[in-house]
């Protein structure tokens, strides 16, 4: 594994701030209220030529039975013991407090290489306050605001420059494919990761709203390799009240647009509720690959009969897109992830499939002489000639006399006839009919 730098800190000094800037790129959630972020959250930085691993953390409480700054603290404590290199955050506006000293001495015991960075140094004026910080008896502290940049740089030459010169290479990760767990609140997908990966990665309660940031962890198991992404519950507009829901929210549909596959979590407990509706025709709408996981289903009594009629009713629901494969799981007792995960890899690869010219008319030309389109105002539709076209999702063009005169219900017929013929089980067609 390559480099791992840990951002550790108490509450709202800056953590989230300095890992958007290490990452140039506004992928934490940031705002003025204290504990906004509470999982783990890792991302890719370089700096002079050298890639490492970012992880921020939530901050880090003591003395409090809450049970978000409890499970915050148990991830800052993980993100401590897998870090190489340490950011240890303060902030020079509040000085040097009980918490920091807390956390200074657990950072000493740790062993880890650990700099000293005072935050909030906007101005020159600051600068003579961040002297207090020796006291925390971790040597050097470098003066930074992560607001606007200022002394990154240095903090970052120093940094590289106590990496191993010449670190163990991994494989590269960026051409995995992106699985997006998503869904309403509390529907168990932090759960399901958790239990992917055999480890407390995410924090779980039973509180709807607990996930806030998207996640993305590198899964390498059972032969499987890919990213899988934990995302806030995506709740309807009207119910969303509070500004950091909102940017959850937001961050969870950008989620579905830089993935491949969305598992869609579905509660079976609720049933398939117009929530879940929405959410399939948003990655329906982004020509993302889809898998349904009816979770929970330890919990709902049940015959021999029970699981189809909820696919058969889930199926009515979302037609005419019901080449969806849904699966009945539960993350709490580990029933059905393996084949969850076979089941998105091969959704993965029907949604990067691409066919032969040759073969696509060799076989859909017959189809459409002997089902032709319907004819329009006394005049024939010919389609002479189809092609797949040189997109990263399946999409088909077919060339006509009149495209003008084809219809919907025709251009379904056509999409079925190739999920007939071909695997694309679990990927929207796209089907066009150009002038020839």
């Amino acid at each position: 594994m390559g480099h791992i730098v840990a951002i550790v800190g108490r509450p709202n000094v800056g953590k989230s701030t300095l890992f958007n800037r290490l990452l140039k790129r506004r992928e934490a959630i940031v705002d003025a209220v204290s504990g906004v972020t509470r999982d783990r959250h890792y991302g890719t930085s370089d700096w002079n030529g050298v890639t490492f691993s970012v992880i921020d953390t939530g901050g880090y409480i003591t003395g409090t039975d809450d049970v978000f700054e409890v499970e915050i603290r148990k991830q800052a404590v993980l993100a401590i013991e897998e870090a190489d290199v340490i950011i240890f955050v303060v902030d020079v506006v509040s000085g040097v407090t009980d918490m920091d000293r807390e956390i200074a001495q657990i950072l000493r015991v740790s062993k880890k290489l650990v700099f000293l960075m005072v935050n909030k140094v906007d101005s020159n004026k600051y600068v003579y306050h961040a002297v207090e910080f020796f006291q925390l008896g971790l040597g050097t502290y470098y003066c930074v605001s992560a607001a606007n940049g200022s002394g990154t740089g240095e903090l970052l030459d120093h940094i590289v420059a106590a990496f191993p010169k010449a670190p163990p290479q991994d494989h590269n990760v960026e051409d995995f494919a992106r699985l997006a767990v998503v869904g309403r609140p509390n529907a168990g997908k932090s759960t399901l990761i958790n239990t992917l990966l055999g480890k407390d990665r995410h924090i779980v309660t039973d509180i709807a709203g607990t996930t806030r940031d998207t996640i993305d962890v590198c899964y390498r198991q059972f032969g499987f390799e890919c990213i899988l992404v934990d995302t806030a519950g995506i709740r309807k507009k009207s119910k969303v009240e509070k500004d950091l829901e909102f940017y959850a929210v937001m961050r969870a549909v950008r989620a579905i647009e830089h993935v491949d596959v969305c598992l869609l979590m579905i509660d079976a407990t609720r049933g398939f509720e117009s929530q879940d509706m929405n959410i399939l025709r948003l990655v329906e709408k982004n020509n993302k690959g889809l898998v349904i996981l009816v979770n929970k289903w330890d919990l709902v009594e049940k015959d021999i009969h029970t699981a189809q009629r909820h696919e058969a009713f889930i199926k009515q629901k979302i037609a005419p897109f019901d080449d969806i494969p849904i699966l009945f799981t539960s993350a709490q007792s580990k029933k059905g992830l393996l084949k969850m995960m076979e089941t998105a890899i091969r959704v993965v690869e029907n949604r990067g499939r691409k066919l032969k010219t040759s073969l696509l008319n060799e076989l859909m030309l017959p189809i459409i002489q002997t089902n032709p389109p319907p004819m329009v105002k006394g005049k024939y539709i010919k389609v002479k000639y189809c092609t797949q076209l040189p997109t990263h999702t399946p999409q088909f063009a077919f060339f006509t006399n009149l495209p003008q005169y084809v219809k919907v219900p025709y251009k379904r017929f056509i999409e079925n006839q190739l999920r007939h013929h071909f695997d694309f089980k679990g990927v929207p067609i796209k089907v066009y009919f150009r002038h020839k």
